[in-house]
């Protein structure tokens, strides 16, 4: 308790802030480099059925990382405001509801994924060409969706007692483990498609040990024991109320590129691949952000479940100076080293042309991106079910579906790529509306008088 209360309550909001974030930001990186390595040894294997196979299961694993979520996110944050309240035996009753929740969760979807594999497949669009290398991969994925599942929820809860270096650890821990595998599983063993989905499944196998570890050795109110698993009702809505629209940024993610993508695909493949190239880039400067706003995520709750004011304005200020500011240089860096960033992934005048100017629009209002996420992890933390859903369907959803139906009916190609940017404007105004609504009629953000 005496460690928890120094970091996140009297110790200096910069130092708490970084502590609980860095290690945060570290892991988003970390992802991304295993992301793109993973990309690297599936490509490498030379088969365009292989990796089309793959690709079509992507949305397969978005969707468990978006439940994972639901007990991850929506948890922390519960768990994050009880800690404040000093209810330290309730939050470890809801981080063994949440531990547990998600596995039986993960169950069911390995249940569902198994009686229904073959239509899942042809949704996914597999083919005569791709259902062999699909199948592969789709079987290994669907027998660890349990873990796959379950490594969202100890990641996000055990950062609400402080520990985020040992989230971090497992995460990355996991990740070279993923790194090492996948050219013994898909070229030395023969495994193929399956060999990447496996190596996948054990690099969670390797987090999900390494969390539960942490919790038994390092955690003083937080608990895996089903014994502690039981708690009332209105807890468990509140878990679901606040995770469910939080999870909804994965899925918003996976729409925002396919409705891009249909756009785009008009004005030939290359459009499409410097699209794809674009997201990329500036996946980089988001998953930063992602990372410093969620890593203030239990310091925001905490500050507000102890109803404590001024350090609640005192780090969301900070939240969004750290925002703000970096997105605002890395923008400016992208804008001007855009032509070389994109020639770094394909060297064709073409694909370059287009892709600097969409990343140009797109890294053009990152500085407002950086405030939506504030928002929403501000409204995550306190458990403001309403904006926080709203938010999270805005920027790559509603608000994105509408501007870029109305900007492409009327511009044609510059209006699809300046769609984003637009939106993005447009969410950050609603985030601030609802910040502002919030603040007359919650008595905690109020101002003192």
């Amino acid at each position: 308790m005496k460690n928890r209360m120094e970091l996140f309550e009297n110790a200096p909001v910069w130092k708490a802030y970084f502590t609980i974030s860095l290690p945060v930001v570290f892991s988003m990186v970390v992802t991304l480099v295993y992301n793109m390595v993973d990309t690297f040894f599936v490509a490498g294997t030379q088969n365009a059925s292989l990796v089309a196979g793959v690709s079509q299961c992507t949305p397969l694993f978005m969707l468990m990382l978006a439940l994972g979520d639901i007990f991850g996110l929506g948890g922390s944050s519960l768990i994050s405001r009880l800690f404040g309240q000093k209810d330290d035996e309730t939050a470890r009753n809801v981080s063994g509801f949440c531990f547990y929740a998600a596995i039986v969760c993960g169950l069911i979807v390995t249940v569902l994924m198994f009686a229904f594999q073959g239509p899942v497949l042809r949704v996914l669009g597999a083919t005569s060409d791709t259902l062999k290398y699909a199948s592969q991969y789709y079987f290994w994925i669907a027998l660890g969706a349990p873990l796959i599942i379950l490594s969202l929820t100890p990641s996000n809860i055990i950062r609400t007692e402080g520990l985020a270096m040992q989230s971090m650890i497992a995460s990355v821990a996991g990740s070279i483990l993923n790194i090492v595998l996948d050219p013994i599983f898909i070229f030395t063993l023969g495994m193929g498609a399956g060999g990447a989905a496996l190596a996948t499944v054990l690099g969670y196998v390797l987090s999900d040990v390494l969390l539960v570890c942490y919790i038994l050795r390092k955690s003083r109110h937080l608990t895996v024991s089903i014994r502690h698993a039981r708690v009332a009702r209105k807890f468990v809505t509140s878990v679901f109320v606040i995770g469910i629209p939080a999870s909804l940024t994965n899925l918003m993610q996976s729409y925002n590129i396919m409705v891009l993508n249909r756009h785009l695909i008009s004005y030939g493949p290359k459009a499409v691949a410097a699209m794809g190239i674009t997201m990329k880039v500036n996946m980089i400067i988001m998953m930063i952000l992602v990372g410093f706003a969620f890593g203030a995520q239990p310091l925001i709750g905490y500050a507000y479940g102890a109803g404590n004011r001024s350090r609640l304005r005192a780090v969301i200020r900070f939240d969004l100076l750290v925002e703000v500011g970096f997105s605002a240089v890395a923008s400016v860096v992208v804008i001007v080293l855009a032509p070389q960033l994109i020639g770094m992934f394909m060297n064709d005048a073409s694909v370059v042309s287009y892709g600097t100017g969409m990343l140009r629009w797109f890294t053009l209002t990152t500085p407002f991106c950086g405030i939506v996420l504030v928002l929403t992890t501000c409204f995550i933390a306190m458990g403001k079910a309403v904006p926080s859903f709203v938010l999270s369907i805005s920027r790559q959803g509603v608000i994105f579906t509408i501007v870029i139906l109305i900007t492409a009916a009327c511009f044609g190609y510059d209006g699809i790529i300046c769609a984003q940017p637009v939106a993005d404007f447009l969410t950050a105004v609603v985030g601030i509306f609802m910040y502002s609504a919030a603040r007359k009629s919650d008595q905690t953000l109020r101002r003192e008088d």
